[in-house]
């Protein structure tokens, strides 16, 4: 299938809804943001050309000013909290977590707490009070946890509503704004999906959505990024970034919408 025919159901989709008098809204979480890097900044710069606002998820335990003074002064960016320090503490044989059962809740608790507060002090504008969960897990019984640490959101990856992650982490102090589609492969190659499953990916979400409806999250990790992952996300930004049907939002809109 050529390249163009890839995309002709996004843009099928989009004009549909333009004709209908409605809008889809799209966001972007990058994920392990720890320090200005080659990718990250290709990623930035990629954005700042189609006005896409970007949302990193930033490892507490990580980072230090650096990232913070690339950061400085970019309206464009949200900053949000990505666990502590994106360690397994799963026994081997279980999916990796860093938010799990496997450790007292008050320790956990304290390290996003400790998180939340780093972040907040390293990037005073740039901060959310959202919470990414590293490999998009946590465990339920942390969730009651989060809104006096000051968490008001909270993203894994997968629908908000009728689905796993909304049954479990149903809050009514937390808004869930999960991400739907990752351009990774990481069953395989560990490179770019195929670009039509992935567009295929992004209608199904948009018709399950509805015009109107809760955003798109878009997920992405700079750090593993090939040359098909860079090829997509332009092309994806080339087509939906001045269509009158789509609108990509700050994460901070979505929080408090």
């Amino acid at each position: 299938m050529k390249a163009a025919s890839i995309w002709q159901p996004l843009i099928d989709r989009l004009d549909r809804c333009e004709a209908a008098g409605k809008t889809f809204d799209f966001w972007l979480r990058d994920d392990d943001a720890v320090e200005p890097t080659a990718a990250l900044n290709r990623l930035l710069e990629l954005a700042d050309r189609f006005t896409v606002p970007a949302t990193l998820a930033v490892i507490p335990a990580g980072t230090d000013e650096r990232l913070s003074h690339y950061l400085a002064g970019r309206g464009d960016i949200g900053v949000a909290v990505h666990g502590w320090s994106h360690r397994n503490h799963a026994p081997m044989g279980e999916k990796s977590q860093e938010l799990g059962a496997h450790r007292p809740r008050e320790v956990v608790l304290g390290e996003l707490s400790a998180g939340y507060t780093r972040l907040r002090a390293l990037y005073p504008s740039a901060f959310v009070p959202l919470l990414v969960p590293p490999w998009n897990r946590i465990d339920a019984g942390l969730i009651a946890g989060l809104p006096p640490i000051g968490f008001t959101a909270l993203s894994v990856f997968g629908p908000e509503t009728g689905g796993k992650p909304h049954r479990t982490f149903a809050h009514p102090e937390l808004t869930i704004i999960n991400t739907h589609v990752d351009v990774i492969d990481w069953h395989g190659a560990r490179g770019c999906r195929d670009h039509e499953e992935i567009v295929d990916d992004i209608v199904r979400r948009l018709d399950q959505s509805g015009g109107g409806g809760g955003a798109t999250g878009i997920l992405t990790h700079h750090l593993v990024h090939d040359e098909s992952v860079w090829a997509f996300l332009e092309k994806l930004f080339e087509i939906s970034a001045p269509h009158p049907a789509c609108r990509w939002r700050k994460i901070a809109d979505l929080i408090n919408r």
